[in-house]
């Protein structure tokens, strides 16, 4: 699924917004799955539920986002929400296949981003190869499938 150099057109920020929809809900669900008998127990005391959220579900979030980011964009240059809205994610040197650890580099980049209320991909917006703070992290470009 290679293209030629020189039809390589940058996503929008639209198609980037909705792939990172569409793995945030597909992340979400699956942490859901594998802690639902913790939920489930602790919907009647409100204590052990905001124990749950911030202590129990937060690092396991984190490492499933990284991973699964990591391996997607590494293994196959985008992720599940990334080939829906028919974009990925390319080496913005060499216009090739992501390295696994600028894979790795660009998934810290963005859960840092999330950290911080979002401002890392708000720098999307106001730069000419729509990089935001994880792509600049990683050295990626997101292009049109």
């Amino acid at each position: 699924m290679q293209n030629n150099n020189e039809d390589l057109q940058l996503a929008s920020m639209r198609s980037r917004a909705f792939a990172f929809v569409i793995d945030d809900l597909l992340v979400t669900f699956i942490v859901l799955v594998i802690f639902w008998e913790n939920i489930v127990a602790a919907q009647d005391n409100i204590d052990a539920m905001m124990y749950l959220v911030k202590v129990d579900l937060v690092m396991p979030l984190i490492i499933l986002k990284v991973v699964y980011q990591t391996f997607f964009v590494w293994y196959y240059g985008a992720t599940v929400g990334k080939i829906i809205t028919k974009i990925r994610v390319i080496d913005a040197n060499s216009w090739d296949r992501v390295s696994l650890f600028s894979s790795f580099l660009r998934s810290g980049g963005r859960i840092f981003s999330e950290m911080f209320f979002y401002v890392g991909f708000l720098i999307g917006f106001f730069n000419d190869g729509r990089k935001t703070f994880h792509d600049i992290t990683g050295k990626t470009l997101v292009v049109n499938a």
